[in-house]
């Protein structure tokens, strides 16, 4: 049978366009890593008192902590996952009131606060008890540390695990560079988002500036910072900043907050995190000095910082500035 010429440049015409088409649908669509946790520098509060929490889909299935985008891993082979839209996680104010509560006795619901502290190996069933009583809740965990009593100490790998951590017994410096220990913190996040927590406290992210055993610098502490952010942010979380003012000018604009440790006590450094102040995010003040309590009051009343006073063991008393 014969062609035209007409017909045959038609032909190959479709064909090429078939073609193309092929090439187009195998080819492997990858969203862009970019942001992660820049939108936590908005300065806009979320007004207590709104539901639990926003949903637990997004971020899920993250390739565990592949969304390293802002955290500078690189996709390094990993899945990578779009940022959440603006306002799909908490964003808290300053100068809202808080208790935290790690040690023994039970957690009281109707205490006068807006935020709980409290573990991230407690209950769902705890989560929405104080959802229902009103508060927000956040979810302590340490991201700096191996602790040997928790129930996914297995799953460090020996080489994350470094030098002892002084005066805690059964707690060990971890190494924060590796995808490996990510993937655990990963994990963890997943948990805090799955009992519907509001946001994470990412306690020892200060690290970096301990006798860990590992070669760690503040890169590697900015860092780990960005990648929190961004890991928590994806699964609909707030992130408040923990300890490390040495980080608080890299890392502010990404997080929701900061929670401190005596930075009254120790020399008042509670400046270094204005920061947030400036941003209307909160300066939640954990002090454990009772002869300096006063005076931190004084500092921080006019300035919108939330002091609280506790014990060592994080139980269930708790003193507010008058």
């Amino acid at each position: 049978m014969k062609f035209s010429s007409q017909t045959c440049f038609l032909v190959a015409l479709f064909a090429l366009i078939a073609c193309a088409e092929e090439g187009r649908s195998a080819r492997p669509h990858v969203p862009s890593a970019g942001a992660g946790g820049a939108a936590g520098a908005s300065g806009n509060t979320a007004g207590f008192g709104a539901s639990g929490t926003t949903g637990g889909g997004a971020g899920g299935t993250a390739g565990i902590g592949g969304s390293a985008g802002s955290g500078g891993m690189g996709s390094g082979g990993m899945d990578m996952v779009e940022p959440p839209p603006e306002g799909t996680w908490w964003k808290p104010a300053a100068g809202l009131s808080w208790q935290s509560r790690f040690g023994g006795g039970a957690i009281d619901p109707n205490l006068d606060v807006d935020v709980f502290d409290i573990d991230w190996e407690e209950s769902a069933d705890t989560v929405e008890m104080l959802h229902q009583a009103g508060k927000k809740v956040v979810c302590y965990v340490s991201v700096g540390s191996w602790e040997d009593w928790r129930p996914d100490a297995g799953d460090f790998p020996e080489s994350v695990i470094g030098n002892d951590y002084p005066d805690w017994p059964g707690e060990k410096f971890v190494d924060i560079r590796v995808q490996e220990l990510r993937d655990v913190m990963a994990k963890r996040f997943d948990a805090c988002r799955d009992k519907g927590f509001d946001a994470v406290e990412p306690d020892n992210m200060d690290v970096f500036s301990s006798d860990s055993g590992f070669d760690l610098t503040r890169a590697d502490g900015v860092d780990y910072a960005e990648w929190m952010a961004a890991a928590c942010h994806e699964r609909s979380l707030a992130i408040v900043q923990k300890n490390a003012p040495e980080i608080t000018d890299s890392i502010a604009s990404l997080y929701d907050g900061v929670l401190t440790e005596d930075c009254y006590a120790d020399g008042n450094w509670c400046g270094d995190m204005q920061p947030y102040i400036d941003a209307d995010k909160p300066v939640f003040a954990c002090e454990y000095d009772a002869d300096i309590f006063d005076d931190a009051c004084a500092w921080g009343g006019s300035r919108n910082y939330s002091f609280i006073l506790k014990g060592l063991d994080l139980d269930g008393p708790v003193t507010f500035c008058p």
